[in-house]
Order: structure tokens, then C-alpha cells, then sequence
């Protein structure tokens, strides 16, 4: 199933992100990252993230164990936003502990690098993959149906019981 088909509830993109529900709630509160796939209206709605959400979130939490500023980290989730979250796996997103520079080549690292203002650098394809690995044992929920598709978890006899019920 496509990506775009499934969303992820709020408890299931912190587990894959390593965040807290608190943080995760902040987040969409304050817009820093809120839920492209289904936004909570009101006391009782589940809010539903996107895989790219979810590498965002995941991006963010690394950023703030750096050290960054969440003001610098917000302006850097903008410019991801305005371009349009593409080509995310193939960008390397480096920080001098002020501001975030966005490299797409490893002669812009390289030159990032040399000019004494990259001190680390996130690379995007590797948060990608980490993601894509931790979302494979949780739980996603279908789009259109709602339907909840188990991951890879043998183990977890409830949710498969609850789609046999619906």
C-alpha cells in the first residue's frame, strides 16, 4: 500500500520518532509540525500524521538533542515546508548550532564544511530509513477506511482481533 494511504496516530509517530505525546502535541499546537493527513478537531478526534510527518517529528527531536534553538528548528521546518518536503531521503540538513543550512549534494557539504560553519549535519535518508523500520512494527490506519493495518509485530494478537471485528 502507498504511503499516502496511511496515517499514523499520535502515540505511533512519537514511539517511531522517540518523542513524548507532550512534544507531539506542542508541535501541532504551536504549527511547528502538525498532522498533514487528518488535523484533531476538538476533545475526542485523533489527530493522524503522514510518514513524512513522522520523519519531520523525528528531524525536530534530533535538531533539539543538538543543542538547536526550536526558534532556528521552526524556521528550518518552513523552508521544508515551502519546498515541499521533496527529495527529503536524499538531503543532508546541517547545523553550525545557529542556523540549519539544507545540503542536496556532497559538494555542498563539502563546502559547508571548509567554510568553518557546519558542525553536524543530519543525514535525512538515514532519519528516512530509521523511520520507515520503526513504522514496519507499529501500527498505521488506512486513509480512506480507517482500517488499522498491523505491523510487522507477530506478537500483537489485539489489533489483529480488532480487524476481524470491524
Amino acid at each position: 500500500m502507498a504511503s499516502e494511504q496511511i496515517g499514523y496516530r499520535g502515540p505511533t509517530a512519537c514511539a517511531a520518532a522517540g518523542i513524548t505525546y507532550r512534544q507531539l502535541d506542542y508541535w501541532a499546537r504551536t504549527g511547528l509540525v502538525e498532522p498533514s493527513v487528518r488535523p484533531a478537531h476538538g476533545s475526542g478526534t485523533q489527530r493522524l500524521y503522514s510518514f513524512r510527518d513522522v520523519v519531520v517529528l523525528k528531524i525536530v527531536k534530533r535538531f533539539l538533542d543538538t543543542g538547536v534553538s526550536l526558534q532556528n528548528i521552526r524556521t528550518a521546518v518552513q523552508h521544508l515546508r515551502e519546498r515541499g518536503f521533496s527529495d527529503l531521503e536524499r538531503m543532508t540538513l546541517m547545523s553550525d548550532g545557529a542556523t540549519v543550512y539544507e545540503c542536496t549534494s556532497p559538494d555542498e557539504v563539502h563546502a559547508l564544511l571548509q567554510g568553518g560553519q557546519g558542525i553536524f549535519g543530519i543525514a535525512v535518508g538515514v532519519v528516512w530509513r530509521d523511520v520507515e523500520s520503526a513504522l514496519s512494527q507499529l501500527h498505521g490506519e488506512r486513509v480512506d477506511t480507517g482500517e488499522t493495518l498491523v505491523g510487522n509485530n507477530p506478537a500483537d494478537e489485539l489489533a489483529r482481533r480488532r480487524n476481524r471485528a470491524v
